[in-house]
């Protein structure tokens, strides 16, 4: 037979499976032969004119997922504009995954009380849209996911988007995207790289467009079909709000210490190590007392990982630390470190925490400092909900942190405003006890009796060392015994585990 440019092909060669050559956009790819992705013939202008347009370019109809990263927290504006484009061609039924929702995103209410959004799939929810959750008014149950989680489930075909709407701080005409440029640059775009490479549409929505091809890439061209310009995608100011901050609390400041003397006495503090810290105050605020430690003893860190803030980049231009793998930067220092710094590296949540692959950045972290809502006296950590049940918080990468590392410390106050944080049972499993290692608190430090080798090492070292059941009967004592939560409602939601299986749930409250 003849192909499409006339070539006598045989039908059938020995050993060979074939079909002839039938034109250059006859034959589209398979979804499995391209990632995950469909493939369409490239289209002739990816820049449209308006939302309203990409979403009709990329056919999204009722019942379909739409995706959001986070990296613009509390700035962010690209959320609230897609959605309300959506809303106005009278689409239903969605399914929202995003990265995380922040306080932000309640502006998007008004879609999930009319059913534009039936379904959310995230590493976090709070304010307006966790007090909707939790009274039992969205349709379908929340799924709350860790960041490696998340990132494990779409890889693996779990997570299906259909269209991932990438706020785009910079984007050429042909869609490479990065994050460090532009009036609304947010640094890391980690968690976005993962719903690029795999949705089945990817639309970037910028304020920044420039020509082809930008310098820097984070996302590839070849991962994008449409582009929007817009006036403006967020604040870069609201990526600094929220829990990320250094304290100057007289509590937090001996929690701080704590935390960075535990480090110090481990075992592991030593030339070459490893440091992750998290997004609390307290976990923040001991790396000052890490640097003094570390200038002491003449130590340098081989990388510091995870959500990169301005005290990171600052150890790293001292020559404390040798290198960062960034997956969320959080601060406008930490921004202008990753856009100038060659060993400041950008890295997708999948390389930072997904269980899903040969092995994610956190199983090489030697120490992490994470923050807490409550523990209980197995170990257990809350990090999504209050005592009270209420949906207000994130796992984020808390649990794929304290699986990976090999140290795993976890500082709160024992007593926040006049109620106990270490309880008999916490309220919301997010994190299991045998992966946490050491709780620090401002009346005591707990160690995993699973952590033998840390008790021992830890003797001598000046440390208010108790037993984590004496820690409980302390805050009870301080504050009375409290009034435990309902926990027979309904279920609005499902906690996984970073593996896929299911840790807990989340019941109705009034």
């Amino acid at each position: 037979m003849k192909n499409a440019v006339g070539r006598e092909i045989p039908e059938h060669i020995a050993g060979c499976k074939y079909n002839p050559y039938r034109g250059p956009w006859a034959c589209i790819p398979s979804r499995q032969a391209n990632g995950g992705k469909s493939v369409d013939a490239p289209a002739a202008e990816k820049v449209l004119k308006s939302i309203d347009a990409a979403i009709e370019a990329v056919g999204l109809r009722d019942g379909m997922t739409i995706s959001f990263h986070h990296h613009l927290r509390n700035g962010d504006y690209v959320m609230k504009l897609v959605v309300d484009a959506i809303a106005r061609k009278g689409i239903r039924g969605l399914r929202l995954t995003a990265s995380s929702l922040s306080a932000v995103q309640d502006a998007i209410m008004p879609h999930l009380e009319a059913g534009v959004i039936t379904a959310i799939d995230t590493s976090g929810i709070r304010g307006e849209i966790g007090k909707f959750v939790s009274a039992g008014k969205l349709p379908h149950p929340v799924m709350i996911r860790t960041h490696g989680g998340r990132a494990r489930a779409i890889e693996s075909g779990e997570l299906s988007i259909d269209v991932a709407f990438i706020g785009a701080p910079a984007c050429d005409i042909q869609g490479n995207i990065n994050g460090v440029d532009g009036p609304a640059a947010c640094g890391s775009l980690g968690y976005a790289m993962v719903d690029a490479a795999y949705a089945d549409k990817v639309v970037a929505i910028t304020d920044h467009l420039m020509p082809h091809p930008l310098q820097r890439i984070s996302i590839p061209q070849t991962q994008v079909d449409f582009i929007v310009k817009v006036d403006s995608i967020g604040d870069p100011k609201g990526i600094s709000t929220g829990s990320l901050r250094i304290s100057t609390d007289p509590k937090e400041l001996l929690i701080s210490q704590y935390a960075a003397t535990v480090i110090e006495h481990s075992g592991c503090f030593r030339d070459n190590f490893s440091l992750q810290l998290g997004s609390g105050g307290a976990s923040l605020t001991a790396a000052k007392f890490i640097k003094e430690k570390m200038k002491t003893k003449g130590i340098t860190a081989a990388f510091g990982v995870g959500g990169i803030t301005g005290i990171f980049a600052e150890m790293m231009e001292e020559g404390l630390v040798n290198l960062l793998f960034d997956a969320q930067s959080f601060d406008s220092t930490a921004i202008q470190s990753l856009r100038q710094n060659d060993r400041h590296l950008e890295v997708s949540a999948s390389y930072y925490a997904s269980p899903g692959t040969c092995g994610p950045i956190v199983n090489n972290v030697d120490a992490v400092i994470l923050s807490a809502t409550e523990v209980d006296i197995h170990f257990n950590v809350n990090v999504l909900t209050g005592s009270n049940g209420r949906l207000m918080g994130a796992p984020g990468g808390h649990p794929d942190t304290a699986a990976g590392s090999n140290l795993c410390i976890v500082a709160l106050p024992l007593v926040r405003r006049n109620f106990p944080v270490m309880r008999e049972s916490v309220h919301t499993i997010v994190t299991p006890g045998e992966t946490v290692d050491v709780i620090v608190t401002d009346r005591g430090v707990a160690i995993n009796p699973l952590r033998q080798d840390l008790i021992h090492n830890l003797q001598g070292s000046g440390l208010p060392i108790m037993l984590i059941e004496d820690l409980q009967r302390l805050a009870y004592e301080i504050t009375g015994t409290p009034t435990p939560a309902p926990t027979g409602g309904d279920i609005v939601g499902l906690v996984e585990y970073r593996d896929g299986t299911i840790i807990d749930v989340i019941r109705k409250i009034g």
